[in-house]
């Protein structure tokens, strides 16, 4: 398996060609999709459902845009400007599902932005 900083290296590679091949403005599903697919292409493993837990009792399924190599979780969005409570929300994504690394990625215009954030 690589190193976390391996692989948000590779995840930012994936980005910015997603976002060479179809620039700006679709709908994040679209970037969501087209992502999943570049990460396939590069052998990146990215599933979609994650479980949440409380004190070790599963309370939930929360449907994260994508994680990827189970330790990176991805939210993906498409604003021109990142309201705060979309940074708050993520977050707690990365809380409640006991991952430690994410990145908040925006394809945007003029270009595509990756925030990693580590708990």
């Amino acid at each position: 398996m690589l190193q976390e900083e391996q692989i948000s290296y590779a995840i930012q590679g994936c980005v910015f060609e997603v976002y060479r091949q179809l620039g700006c403005g679709f709908l994040e599903k679209v970037y969501e999709k087209s992502l999943l697919s570049e990460l396939a292409l590069q052998g990146l493993r990215a599933q979609v459902p994650v479980t949440v837990k409380y004190k070790n009792v599963l309370v939930g399924e929360y449907f994260a845009d994508i994680v990827v190599e189970n330790c990176v979780i991805l939210e993906l969005k498409a604003q021109q400007n990142l309201p705060e409570a979309s940074k708050a929300q993520f977050l707690n994504h990365l809380k409640a599902t006991g991952l430690h690394l994410g990145m908040l990625v925006n394809f945007s215009f003029p270009k595509a932005s990756v925030k990693r954030v580590v708990l």
